[in-house]
């Protein structure tokens, strides 16, 4: 649940390798509030304001560093998958989920980022999903009892995804924050993920 108290600002983060697609469905509504009436501000966040390069191919430019993080002023943490976690790195931005956890804040991660949250514990006692349960057990973590075979999965302020399931993501991810109704979420899936243009009345609706 999204926090009154919270500013309207999410963050992603940002690091060499990272894939593009994988976040794309959720910070565009995220930050235009098309279908949700809330638009936030997004903020890009690295461990240096050095730029980095997407999988895709993207330069991208950091907002802020790591150490300047603060849950306090976010809504969510965004953490996209990439092959520094598949390399076992990513621990910076593991130890920033437990810091907003801890401080009551949501992180939504998906792909190579759900390994990196298990290698932290921070999947031991919830329920999660990811890629396959074979990757995440290549951790060596301590939740495997917790794997759900589903496209996606919120549970404990954590959403999680596989690679195969952007749009997934995005409608758990809103659905965690109450920005919209099921109605409008089963449309956005049916429109975005299946192509069911028979959903487009009841995404429009006010």
């Amino acid at each position: 649940m999204l926090s009154m108290t919270n500013a309207q600002t999410i963050h992603v983060a940002l690091y060499d390798s990272l894939a593009d697609w994988e976040v794309g469905h959720l910070l565009a509504e995220l930050r235009t509030g098309r279908f949700t009436d809330t638009p936030f501000e997004v903020v890009t966040v690295a461990e240096t304001t050095d730029p980095i390069t997407t999988m895709g191919g993207v330069r991208m430019l950091p907002d802020i560093t790591l150490a300047e993080l603060d849950p306090a002023a976010s809504a969510l943490l965004v953490l996209p998958g990439g092959e520094v976690y598949d390399a076992g790195g990513g621990e910076a931005f593991a130890a920033a989920a437990r810091r907003f956890l801890d401080a009551g804040v949501p992180v939504a991660a998906i792909c190579g980022a759900t390994a990196g949250l298990a290698r932290a514990g921070l999947l031991d006692d919830r329920a999660h999903t990811s890629a396959a349960a074979e990757y995440l057990a290549y951790t060596g973590y301590a939740g495997g009892e917790h794997y759900v075979d589903e496209r996606a999965v919120a549970d404990g302020n954590v959403i999680t995804a596989g690679p195969q399931s952007p749009v997934q993501f995005a409608r758990a991810t809103l659905a965690h924050l109450e920005l919209a109704s099921e109605a409008k979420l089963d449309a956005y899936e049916a429109v975005f993920d299946r192509g069911d243009a028979s959903g487009y009345p009841a995404l429009m609706a006010a």
